[in-house]
């Protein structure tokens, strides 16, 4: 079981490398296509944020590429130089998926509150999950076969992969704001809606993968559990 556990991570990590090369070639793809508006990604996030009658979120410029995000804490839209200057359709679909998030924030989005909700917890499974499931495999072996442990590294395991889960419509239900706003906006013709759209469908299949390797792996440790609980 453990040989499987080692093929579904390599699997998954080399799909995962697959679409993040994919998002990175649609990403420099799209930044070379202008929008109609001419607008910068920080004007459209400011435009976007306003139109939705939020004036209490800042707008800053951060270091590196794709490292765009919205903090609900400090409640800011953080965006890197490319989208933050930019004036094209990359910049400007980020810009304004990252506002869908503070849009969802300021209307009390039921998905994105639940993910708030359990973030500290985890924080902790995370952390201590897989060590866990490490020592409780090995307690199996050596430990007369005991697999309390094991069973409290798959219930911290499960927390990611629930978060992992709600992850999903969070993301799809901001790129499906930003998508709406920017044509109701005239931010982008119909055609650079459908590049927008489809950039932001690869940024989305990188949550969708992680959510599929947790829940595979999370089924492969299940097994590991069952079985030895049989003998």
């Amino acid at each position: 079981m453990t040989i499987g556990i080692i093929f579904i991570s390599a699997i998954f990590m080399l799909i995962g490398m697959a679409v993040q090369s994919q998002l990175k070639n649609k990403f420099a793809l799209y930044s070379n296509e202008p929008t109609t508006s001419r607008l910068s990604g920080e004007e459209i996030a400011r435009k976007m944020l306003q139109d939705n009658g939020i004036y209490d979120v800042q707008i800053t410029s951060v270091e590196g590429t794709l490292t765009d995000h919205y903090n609900p804490i400090n409640k800011t839209v953080n965006l890197s130089r490319e989208v933050f200057e930019g004036r094209n359709v990359a910049a400007a679909a980020v810009a304004a998926h990252e506002c869908g998030h503070a849009v969802q924030h300021a209307t009390a989005y039921s998905m994105l509150m639940l993910r708030s909700r359990i973030v500290p917890l985890v924080q902790i499974s995370s952390t201590m999950s897989q060590w866990i499931i490490m020592a409780g495999i090995g307690f199996m072996g050596f430990g007369g076969g005991n697999t309390t442990v094991l069973l409290i590294g798959i219930v911290l395991f499960a927390v990611t992969t629930l978060f992992s889960l709600i992850t999903l419509p969070v993301e799809f239900d901001a790129s499906a704001r930003a998508l709406r706003w920017l044509s109701d906006a005239n931010i982008t013709s119909s055609s650079e809606k459908a590049k927008a759209q489809d950039a932001l469908k690869w940024a989305a299949l990188t949550y969708v993968v992680a959510a599929l390797a947790s829940i595979a792996m999370l089924v492969q440790y299940i097994l590991i559990y069952m079985n030895r609980s049989r003998d």
